[in-house]
């Protein structure tokens, strides 16, 4: 279904394109999310905005109960040449943990391309599935949230040219005597050029 999704947002920005309309936005993911649950809605900065920071909404540790690790992704929105007014952008999330404070790229610089830090099947053991996210800005500083040690990244997403306007995440809902995982994947959309979302 997200292939599917996916593959028409890209004919649709390729005949844009062609026919020269503006270009639409395109998706950036990685291969190592988790497999559990569902998309959600996309959301996206307003016009002339673009991703200038981030913040997890994080779990803490559940010692010998069930951990879900990070439950959400936050993109705080800024316009392209100011720092006010800030506008944030979220998708679906888990109702586990708390929103950390954010995470800033520097002197106006944006958001560009991610790795997510992801805990593999355990089996009958306790599975969490995100566990912590990095981002590159566009000056080359690296992003990294406070997320849990459990997992390992992976590689890194294709590069954003003009920074990150958009995000989807994918949310496992609450399993009632099962094992929860909360957020499992996300993918984020590129701005299609300079002034358009």
């Amino acid at each position: 279904m997200l292939l599917q999704a996916t593959s028409v947002l890209l004919l649709l920005s390729l005949l844009a394109i062609a026919s020269g309309c503006p270009p639409l936005p395109f998706p950036i993911s990685v291969s190592n999310g988790g497999r559990w649950g569902n998309w959600g809605t996309a959301e996206w900065c307003p016009q002339g905005y673009v991703a200038k920071g981030f913040s997890l909404k994080t779990q803490p540790t559940q010692g010998k109960g069930d951990d879900t690790a990070v439950n959400g992704i936050r993109l705080h929105c800024l316009p392209r040449s100011k720092t006010y007014p800030e506008h944030t952008i979220t998708s679906s999330q888990g109702p586990w943990g708390s929103w950390t404070s954010p995470f800033w790229c520097h002197n106006g610089n944006y958001l560009t391309a991610f790795t997510l830090k992801v805990k593999g099947s355990q089996g009958h053991g306790d599975n969490t599935a995100v566990n912590n996210i990095r981002f590159s800005c566009s000056d080359g500083q690296l992003l990294a949230g406070v997320g849990h040690l459990w997992g390992s990244y992976g590689a890194w997403s294709q590069p954003c040219t003009h920074g990150v306007c958009g995000i989807l995440t994918k949310v496992q809902g609450q399993q009632l005597f099962g094992d929860n995982t909360a957020l499992n994947d996300v993918q984020f959309y590129c701005c299609a050029n300079a002034n358009a979302k």
